[in-house]
């Protein structure tokens, strides 16, 4: 005996109190209730507390004394003296698990309407699912808010809350809950128009005058009504003579996607890995994983001989099949399980490679991208994937503040 008490062994029929405090937040609130709760020696069984715009609500379950009215009537007391409002409530039984069929509903808005809100929560509603909890992930450039759901097959959510999203012109990723979702370790991005902003085979036509004609068939590669090889050789031959000099010119006016350098470096932090995988160059791809801190990188190489573009590619092709296999090894190399990847890219050609991951997300990509991904934003900010990962951008900024560049 170690001179401590014994806790009750949990029994589904034991009388419970459900102890509710609202009011406005101060230091103090939580340890008074607490505190007096103490007195009786009960156990808790439960406890949750939110505050929201200076407004908090308290709930504590507890093992229920013999003489529960006279504990009621001490909390009564205290609501007095602490100006809040306390509900004591009895019950039978401790507080039950989440049914099954666990799932995380991201809802992202730039602006959330309460009106896209309600309509979200009325479909998860229609499933016979329930909303346990819904928390803030982001304010702004975005409005982000992420829902607990129970009761509900995650696959089939997941088709009726894309369909209402669609409606509401919000985005809604929907993922199964429990532990795997927070241990996705190596992130697989696409390139140009998802990491950057433009195409870099559009670039560098621009510079041999060749510009529209290379951008309508890039177009048509992308919207997956061309073969990406048969695409790529015909671009790539309209950059035939073009000086070497070119590619550090296109790679000095290159964008990042917004949010870009924000997602690397937060979840670098965390200990995740990176690889980019793209149907353009090596030549610029290699710069900006030694820029960003990538761990991997795949892409197709140029082919140059006395200073100059020959308009030909060497080497294996960076096509659709091709990005897939590089994630499989780039998994591999970084020990991480497939279920445990998330790929993002915009185009058909980064189809297998979305479907090969554990979490395939589209961004800002063509419709036959959206339909088949796991999930798709439409907003322009690269980071909004962190909220996906269950990562608040209070986080984000609060690690940035502690760890200045």
């Amino acid at each position: 005996m170690t001179g401590q008490a014994e806790l009750e062994t949990p029994s589904p029929d034991r009388p419970t109190l459900l102890v509710t405090l609202t009011g406005t937040d101060r230091p103090g609130l939580t340890s008074a209730v607490l505190s007096t709760l103490a007195t009786r020696g009960l156990e808790v069984i439960d406890a949750e507390q939110v505050v929201l715009r200076g407004r908090l609500v308290l709930g504590v379950l507890v093992s229920a004394p013999r003489d529960h009215k006279t504990l009621k009537e001490e909390l009564k007391a205290l609501e007095t003296v602490l100006d809040v409002d306390i509900s004591v409530k009895k019950g039978i039984g401790d507080n039950e698990p989440r049914r099954k069929g666990r799932s995380q509903v991201t809802v992202i808005g730039h602006p959330l309407p309460a009106a896209g809100l309600a309509a979200i929560a009325g479909r998860i509603a229609d499933t016979g699912a329930n909303i346990d909890r819904i928390s803030r992930m982001a304010r702004y450039p975005v409005t982000a808010m992420e829902i607990a759901v129970s009761g509900a097959d995650p696959e089939a959510l997941r088709t009726v809350l894309a369909l209402e999203g669609v409606r509401q012109r919000l985005d809604v990723a929907v993922q199964a809950g429990g532990l795997y979702r927070r241990a996705k370790r190596l992130i697989v991005m696409d390139v140009d128009s998802t990491l950057i902003q433009g195409e870099v085979i559009e670039m560098l036509a621009g510079h041999a005058g060749r510009l529209e004609e290379v951008a309508a068939v890039t177009e048509q590669a992308m919207r997956g009504e061309l073969e990406f090889a048969e695409s790529l050789h015909h671009r790539v031959a309209q950059l035939e003579g073009l000086p070497e000099s070119a590619l550090d010119e296109v790679y000095r006016a290159i964008q990042l996607a917004p949010g870009a350098r924000t997602l690397v470096r937060t979840l670098k932090r965390l200990g995740y890995q990176f690889a980019i995988v793209s149907g353009g160059f090596s030549q610029i791809t290699d710069k900006l994983a030694a820029d960003l801190g990538i761990d991997y990188a795949a892409a197709n190489q140029l082919e140059i001989v006395d200073g100059r573009l020959t308009g030909r590619v060497v080497g294996d092709i960076v096509d659709r099949a091709g990005k897939a296999v590089a994630l499989r090894r780039f998994a591999e190399k970084s020990g991480t399980p497939l279920s445990q990847t998330v790929a993002i890219g915009d185009g058909a050609n980064d189809l297998d490679m979305l479907a090969a991951a554990g979490l395939g997300v589209a961004f800002n990509a063509k419709p036959v991208v959206r339909e088949a991904a796991d999930t798709h934003l439409s907003v322009p900010y690269l980071d909004t994937i962190l909220y996906l990962l269950g990562i608040s951008r209070e986080e984000v900024e609060a690690a940035d503040a502690d760890n200045p560049a």
